[in-house]
């Protein structure tokens, strides 16, 4: 992260803090409505003013002395300038991201708790009946191949076909050390708890600014995940009050939703949100995703690498995204 990179961090630190700070105490004071009389309560509305201007001029002075754009510094924006702001077109209504890789960096945990469930597998039993040696899980190939964007049993029976491993299905309560389709997926659903306890999680860099803005601008947001710690995530990374709708691996199997590209799970967080297709962003960082969004006729599909690889954009491009970033806050600093 270079010095720039490292202000805009702060910044965004800084103004959502205050953001939070303000928003609680207009609660406390609406709380109050009724209760305290009309002029001590215009009272505590001018110092809420007054300490709102305070927050803005001195965010958009840091701004300003660390050579940011201080027009979108602000703790919250009136809702013309939020609508530039995020860079979507004027017919969208409301944005469905990808949790994975869009707004937190969880894909590193999801590929080790895999490799390590798989691997534990593998050393094992390292042959297949015909005496051949089963290739370990790589992190990177094979969860990109077999893995991302699969209800969880469909990785596991992806992969292990392509090991030629041949595993009963057992049952949904199979515990770990029963070789069984179920109780791999149940033991990779165990590490990546234990992983997340141990690292936990966090929101990209201009993550939460952008689903700030976001709600200034009376956009609604939904999130699409296969994992079933989607909530937890949200949670630890401090985004779960900025969505309002979740399509998470519990929805997915109630909904026997497929995966994509097929726009099924797209097309239930629309109707969470209550907004038609067309009146939609698609946020996605895979090809299937992209394809899953046009499928879904969304109105705008934004392809997100945060590794920022030239052909990996340049991939998602060709897939259809109107426009490829390396993450919300390139939207940002863009329409600054």
């Amino acid at each position: 992260m270079n010095d720039k990179e490292a202000s805009r961090a702060e910044l965004d630190i800084l103004r959502s803090r205050w953001r939070e700070s303000l928003l609680a105490a207009r609660e406390a004071l609406r709380a109050e409505e009724g209760v305290l009389p009309s002029e001590e309560l215009d009272a505590h509305e001018r110092r809420l003013r007054d300490e709102y201007k305070t927050a803005a001029a001195e965010l958009r002075q840091f701004a300003r002395d660390e050579g940011l754009s201080s027009e979108l510094a602000e703790p919250f924006l009136p809702r013309r300038l939020a609508r530039l702001a995020l860079g979507l077109p004027t017919t969208v209504r409301s944005c469905v991201f990808e949790l994975d890789d869009v707004l937190v960096g969880s894909a590193g945990l999801h590929r080790e708790a895999w490799a390590r469930t798989f691997n534990e597998l593998i050393a094992a039993r390292p042959q297949t009946a015909y005496g051949e040696l089963i290739a370990p899980f790589d992190a990177q190939s094979d969860y990109a191949k077999y893995i991302a964007g699969r209800p969880r049993l469909d990785g596991v029976r992806t992969f292990l076909a392509s090991r030629g491993i041949r595993l009963p299905e057992g049952r949904p309560g199979d515990q770990p050390g029963i070789d069984t389709v179920q109780s791999l997926g149940n033991l990779k659903n165990e590490w990546l708890g234990r992983l997340l306890e141990q690292r936990g999680v966090g929101a990209f860099d201009g993550v939460r600014h952008y689903l700030e803005i976001a709600r200034d601008a009376g956009i609604s947001c939904a999130v699409v995940s296969a994992s079933a710690h989607t909530r937890q995530m949200l949670q630890q990374s401090g985004l779960a009050e900025l969505v309002t709708g979740s399509v998470d691996a519990e929805a997915i199997t109630a909904g026997q939703l497929s995966s994509q590209p097929a726009p099924d799970r797209l097309l239930a967080a629309c109707g969470q949100l209550n907004v038609e297709p067309e009146h939609v962003a698609a946020f996605e960082t895979s090809t299937a995703g992209v394809a899953a969004a046009r499928a879904a006729g969304l109105a705008w599909v934004v392809g997100v690498d945060p590794a920022d690889d030239a052909d990996r954009l340049q991939e998602l491009r060709r897939a259809g995204a109107d426009m490829v970033v390396r993450g919300l806050g390139d939207l940002i600093e863009h329409a600054a």
